[in-house]
């Protein structure tokens, strides 16, 4: 699986982890989700029907070779804001190219699937489904 540095290193950082610490580094990432750009608000932004808490994401793929990435998330919800700082800080500013590649399953290598429900997990596939039509939609020419 070819993923882009910054993701891989995350996925392998969950990989030498024990179920119990994955939870930790999860609620770690969860506290470091950026906040929102002043012009961004969430009546503009793509809501993830696919997570169980309210999620919104925007992408920006103007300079197709470096995608930006923005999300919301509520804080009372570690796991889903947890999910959508993975993507961030592993997706965003990487090429659009490189987004498309990302295989739709990644998430699996996490190796979360016996710390957080498969609903938890259908939400990030959402998240990573949505990122890859916007990024389509904003560059591949009749998409």
């Amino acid at each position: 699986m070819t993923l882009p540095p910054a993701l891989a290193e995350i996925v392998d950082d969950f990989g030498a982890l024990g179920d119990s610490d994955k939870v930790t580094l999860l609620l770690e990432f969860a506290g470091e989700l950026p906040p929102l750009p002043e012009h961004l608000r969430e009546d503009v932004m793509e809501p993830v029907p696919e997570c169980q808490s309210p999620v919104f994401l925007s992408v920006d793929a103007t300079q197709p070779s470096a995608v930006r990435l923005y999300f919301s998330a509520p804080r009372e919800a570690p796991t889903t804001r947890g999910f959508a700082s993975i993507l961030h800080q592993g997706l965003d500013g990487v090429s659009a190219q490189d987004i498309l590649d990302v295989p739709a399953d990644f998430y699996f290598d996490l190796g979360l699937g016996s710390a957080v429900s498969p609903l938890r997990l259908r939400g990030m596939a959402g998240m990573l489904g949505r990122i890859k039509a916007q990024v389509r939609a904003q560059t591949v020419p009749g998409a």
